[in-house]
């Protein structure tokens, strides 16, 4: 890699890493506030209600068939080469798609429209529950006709930030309307209608973009097929779909929408914090890609040992403080809501591991697509996402919003360590035993940051008081989470510092 070119990639990769960061951080304040504004103003049946068809809506993406993540993996050699004629042939293939995507949502959405008031228990009439199916796909359709093809190309071009900078502007307008707007009274229809037209800008922007800038022809001929391998990310991703949305699925129809509203307060918490530690990869995906491609075998593996490390470090110390404080969270961010009892501890802690086990499967499933093992890997997708909804159907009924989470927990569990096992013999020469060695580590702080938040209580039933108390556990667990890391793997742990003290300095000297 010439010196330039590597100044270039790094340049990005911090560009792509903060602004994604920013996002993250924007997405999780942005989904507390929302959340809370809905259930002070229309209670936990509506909050459910929207969540439930959210999720319903969601299940169009199964029609993906994992074509996205193949086409971003598609597009990282044309873009290195600077192939405009094979870029324009992936791209041109993406966008009739997903474009067909679109027209099938339409469709299912005009189903969806007169089945689902039928098929869910609730207090609503059918034209209440239907119009709000409509308004909530609106979204959904603009991101398939315009958005998603210039995300993956912006994406596969380390360009990402451009599309985080958009949503988090869209997030922040977003809130501002829906907190005026619920302020002076209006329908949940209205809300949910004026955040559809925010949302509107940020596809219609990367569209305009993407035009601009590169110069693609749409119009181009091929007779073989440009995004190889265009099936083969199928089970990767029904697994994804099947491991985000089974358990709101499965708790609408087998349990209550109370129930959804309890699952989704806790899972934006823990959802939150686990797209801030996947933005981690926002920028390194792609680097991992463009060195796979380009077989810089040596900087490759250098890149996913940090990779590996960051990740299973930042995972561990969030969900560990996670799962110690979230009950105490819930209960200040539910104060007034009186309809359901959202005191849920056991809850919380399978969903706070199941959750950690998702984001510690990152650094091996960035591998697996960055080198475009879909085929080989297909079969552990399709055993997790089948775990997760056999699971959870079967023990719903005994345990309700824990059986849910066991099925996730178990599911994840699984296919975390069967990825770092393939990843570790077949990807890269990583051995398998410092895999190992980062999950022993792993279950040891985990441990550790919750017998820490046992030896607090919340004295002060209130955000402050809260505040109070996460400053203490998050304080008091960094320790053994920096003693424990310097002495097992001290020369990760020294250059991350000396990483943070050298852009702190260069902030610094720049004022």
């Amino acid at each position: 890699m010439s010196k330039d070119g590597g100044l270039v990639q790094k340049k990005r990769l911090m560009i792509n890493t903060v602004s994604s960061m920013i996002l993250q951080i924007t997405t999780i304040i942005c989904g507390l506030i929302i959340p809370r504004l809905i259930l002070r103003a229309f209670g936990s049946e509506i909050n459910g209600l929207v969540n439930s068809i959210t999720q319903f809506l969601g299940l169009i993406s199964f029609m993906e068939l994992g074509v996205g993540a193949v086409v971003e993996t598609s597009l990282y050699k044309p873009l290195a080469e600077h192939d405009m004629e094979e870029l324009s042939k992936v791209m041109t293939s993406a966008r009739r798609f997903f474009r067909t995507i679109a027209r099938i949502l339409f469709v299912y959405v005009s189903i969806l429209f007169f089945l689902y008031p039928v098929i869910v228990k609730n207090n609503f009439n059918w034209l209440y529950s239907s119009s709000l199916v409509l308004i909530l796909s609106i979204t959904a359709f603009m991101q398939y006709y315009f958005g998603i093809v210039n995300k993956l190309l912006l994406n596969s071009d380390q360009k990402g930030y451009i599309q985080y900078i958009l949503h988090t502007v869209c997030l922040v307008l977003n809130a501002l309307t829906c907190f005026v707007l619920i302020k002076i009274g209006c329908t949940i229809h209205i809300v949910r209608l004026a955040s559809a037209v925010v949302f509107l800008i940020q596809p219609i922007t990367m569209y305009a973009y993407v035009n601009k800038h590169y110069n693609i022809d749409y119009s181009i001929q091929y007779t073989e097929e440009p995004i190889k391998q265009k099936w083969n990310g199928i089970a990767q991703h029904v697994s994804q779909i099947v491991l985000d949305g089974t358990d709101t699925i499965v708790l609408t129809i087998f349990a209550t929408l109370k129930d959804v509203s309890i699952y989704h307060v806790y899972y934006v918490v823990v959802h939150g914090v686990r797209t801030l530690t996947q933005s981690l990869s926002s920028g390194i995906q792609p680097l991992i890609g463009h060195l796979w491609a380009k077989k810089e075998t040596e900087d490759l593996l250098r890149a996913f040992r940090r990779f590996e490390w960051i990740v299973h470090t930042v995972t561990t110390y969030a969900y560990s403080c996670i799962a110690a404080l979230i009950v105490s969270f819930v209960t200040i961010y539910t104060s007034g809501v009186n309809d359901a009892d959202y005191y849920r501890p056991a809850f919380a802690l399978i969903l706070s591991l199941a959750n950690c086990m998702r984001c510690l499967r990152l650094p091996y499933n960035v591998m697996v697509l960055a080198a475009g093992h879909y085929k080989q890997t297909q079969a552990s997708y399709i055993i997790a996402a089948a775990l997760n909804l056999v699971i959870s159907i079967i023990v719903v009924s005994f345990w309700g919003l824990i059986g849910v989470a066991v099925g996730t927990l178990i599911a994840m569990s699984f296919q975390t360590l069967w990825l770092a096992w393939y990843t570790s013999r077949h990807l890269i020469e990583w051995p398998l035993k410092n895999v190992l060695k980062h999950f022993i580590v792993d279950a040891l702080l985990f441990c550790i940051t919750l017998l820490i938040g046992n030896l607090f209580e919340l004295s002060d039933i209130s955000f402050v008081g809260f505040l109070i108390l996460a400053v203490k556990v998050a304080v008091l667990a960094l320790v053994p989470t920096l003693g424990i890391n310097f002495l097992l793997y001290r020369d990760d742990t020294v250059a991350c510092a000396r990483l943070i003290l050298s852009r702190f300095t260069s902030v610094k000297n720049t004022r």
